[in-house]
C-alpha cells in the first residue's frame, strides 16, 4: 500500500508546510535520505498549545501533548514529501528525535513521544520502526510544548 493510500485510509491529510521560523529549510535531502528539520505541532500556522508539559494543571497534559507530537510527525511528513517531489517517494524511517518541553520533575518524555513513533508506524508499517530518542528541555521555539524531527527514507 502506497503512504498517500495508508494516510487516506487513516482520515488523514498533509499539512502544507510550515513556513520556517528562522533561516533553514524545513527538509533537505542527501542521497536515499531526508533530515526534516524540528518540526513543530502546528495547525494551519497557529500552535494548538504553549508551555511546559507536566502532570499538574498548570501545564499541558501529558495526553495533549503525545497528540502534539502526532501532529508534529504530520509535518515532518509534509516537508519531507514536498523535498522529494511527493509523498510515495518516502519509504521509512531510519530516526525520531522528540523534545519535550519539560516541568523539572516530569519524566514521561518517552510517553510524550510514542505519539510521534505510533504514527509513523500507522503509516509505514514495519518501514516505519526506527531508533528514537526522547529529550526534555526548558524550552522550545515559540513555547511549543513539543518538537520531532525525523530521518526518512526514500526512492
Amino acid at each position: 500500500m502506497t503512504v498517500s493510500a495508508r494516510l487516506a485510509e487513516l482520515g488523514l491529510d498533509l499539512p502544507a508546510v510550515a513556513t520556517p521560523v528562522a533561516a533553514y529549510v524545513p527538509a533537505k535531502v542527501h542521497g536515499d535520505l531526508v533530515y526534516t528539520s524540528g518540526q513543530l505541532p502546528f495547525v494551519a500556522g497557529v500552535l494548538p498549545a504553549t508551555g511546559k508539559v507536566g502532570e499538574d494543571s498548570h501545564h499541558v497534559p501529558p495526553g495533549d501533548a503525545k497528540e502534539y507530537a502526532r501532529l508534529c510527525v504530520l509535518n515532518a511528513i509534509a516537508a519531507a514529501a514536498e523535498a522529494v517531489g511527493g509523498v510515495d517517494r518516502l519509504t521509512g524511517v531510519l530516526k525520531v528525535t522528540g523534545f519535550v518541553a519539560s516541568d523539572p520533575r516530569f519524566t514521561g518524555q518517552p510517553v510524550v513521544v510514542n505519539g510521534a513513533s505510533e504514527l509513523l508506524g500507522q503509516v509505514f508499517g514495519d518501514e516505519g520502526r526506527h531508533a528514537r530518542s526522547a529529550v526534555g528541555v526548558p524550552v522550545l521555539p515559540l513555547d511549543s510544548p513539543v518538537e520531532v524531527e525525523v530521518v526518512f527514507t526514500h526512492a
